[in-house]
């Protein structure tokens, strides 16, 4: 701090993203913990190696972000995400998968899950997927979520209710058929020739007119609604 700088002026430093860990094995919570360590912007307050403890570390400690595996003993993290995105809290959850021989992503994204990680991918996108979630986002990546996409979205479920359908614009329905494509508000502004301050609005009212969570919900009502089809 230089001699003509107030004390009062210095801004804090954020709090660090909360971050529980819930995953059976503990070799992977370990190798977790350490790489979070690094990062003062992250704290790890807590381990779960079952979705029981999840949930009800998650009520205790009130994080950030679950980090979720999906295969636990006893209820697993599908159940265990369901729990937790449905109760009063803020915590998000990010699942944390083998995608090539994990048959229950869709599942968990439809209990709520914010976004998922692939327990191969980058420290770099780990530690990147933890933030972006807990800033409120969800892990779209196009890269990533097409391929999730066109494994798990087109089974049968039960159609939402035609209100849901009929309560979207002209336009706002062209968006989430975009959305449900893995488009970024970026992409759907240069696709539909408008702002991006146009398109994320259009993003906007969809989430308050079809009560989604984040983007994620977005894609999958898309496709439950008939709007998107997975490629053949």
């Amino acid at each position: 701090m230089t001699a003509d700088t107030p004390a009062g002026d210095a801004e804090p430093n954020p709090a660090p993203v909360r971050v529980v860990l819930a995953d059976d094995q503990p070799l992977i919570r370990s190798g977790l913990r350490v790489l979070i360590a690094d990062h003062p912007d992250l704290d790890v307050v807590g381990e779960a190696g079952t979705g029981a403890r999840a949930v009800q570390l998650v009520r205790e400690l009130r994080p950030d972000v679950v980090v979720m595996d999906i295969r636990m003993p006893g209820m697993d993290g599908i159940e265990a995400t369901g729990l937790i995105t449905a109760g009063s809290g803020s915590s998000r959850v990010v699942v944390l998968t083998t995608f090539d021989d994990d048959e229950y992503v869709y599942a968990a994204l439809r209990a709520g899950a914010s976004g998922f990680l692939i327990k191969d991918m980058s420290l770099d996108g780990i530690l990147s997927a933890i933030r972006v979630v807990a800033a409120g986002e969800a892990l779209i990546a196009p890269s990533v979520t097409r391929r999730l996409i066109e494994e798990f979205a087109a089974r049968p479920e039960p159609a939402p209710p035609a209100r849901a359908v009929a309560g979207i614009t002209g336009r706002e329905r062209e968006v989430l058929v975009l959305v449900g494509r893995g488009m970024s508000n970026r992409e759907i502004a240069d696709h539909l020739v408008i702002s991006v301050a146009t398109a994320k609005a259009h993003v906007a009212r969809l989430f308050s007119k079809l009560d989604a969570r984040d983007r994620v919900q977005l894609v999958i009502m898309a496709y439950e609604m008939g709007l998107v089809s997975p490629p053949r």
